[in-house]
């Protein structure tokens, strides 16, 4: 089989491979505080990340009265040279009790630099976000159901009229040297947890 760079599939295999490297050396390069021991400890970790946002975003409260579920990374790890990754481990909860394990993880490519820590929260609003969710190998923000990240300014305008899209997100927490946060492209993915 020859290898020619002008094949297009080729270089984006190449640029996957790059991404998915450099992401790995990332996380592990930024030590392992994203990641709970245990299940209790994540449980912790998720309601005390909550409190937190509430007390950040007041407005964040209303949409945990109307989901469905929330989907909550106390603790996401961001790191990057030119090439960067992050990586955190959430829980899901219906109601009051915790109802299954996550990670989410990123690689990314282009002008970045630094390190950083921050959580997210994403509130399920409606039957089909959970579904998917549940049903699918991995949920990548920006394919499936519509995620709206949310700021303090916009939440504060939304009423339960308002609510139509299947999940809203809120980054919060943000400590460290890096530009910019997004969510997009993120893949959240069922894990198990000892």
């Amino acid at each position: 089989m020859e290898f020619n760079m002008n094949n297009m599939n080729t270089r984006r295999n190449l640029v996957k491979i790059l991404l998915a490297t450099a992401a790995a050396f990332a996380i592990a390069g930024s030590g392992s505080q994203a990641f709970a021991a245990t299940a209790e400890d994540l449980q912790r970790d998720a309601a005390q990340a909550l409190q937190t946002l509430y007390k950040t975003h007041p407005g964040a409260e209303r949409f945990s009265r109307e989901a469905k579920a929330v989907l909550v990374f106390p603790k996401i790890i961001k790191a990057g040279l030119v090439f960067g990754g992050s990586y955190g481990e959430g829980v899901l909860t219906r109601g009051s009790r915790f109802d299954g394990y996550f990670n989410s993880v990123s690689a990314s490519w282009g002008w970045q630099a630094g390190a950083e820590t921050y959580g997210y929260v994403v509130f399920l609003m409606n039957d089909k976000a959970l579904k998917y969710l549940d049903e699918a190998k991995g949920w990548e923000v920006g394919v499936g159901p519509t995620v709206v990240v949310m700021s303090e300014g916009v939440a504060k305008n939304v009423s339960t009229l308002t609510l139509k899209d299947d999940a809203y997100a809120f980054i919060f927490d943000q400590q460290g040297l890096m530009a910019s946060l997004s969510i997009e492209g993120t893949k959240i993915t069922r894990i198990r947890k000892p």
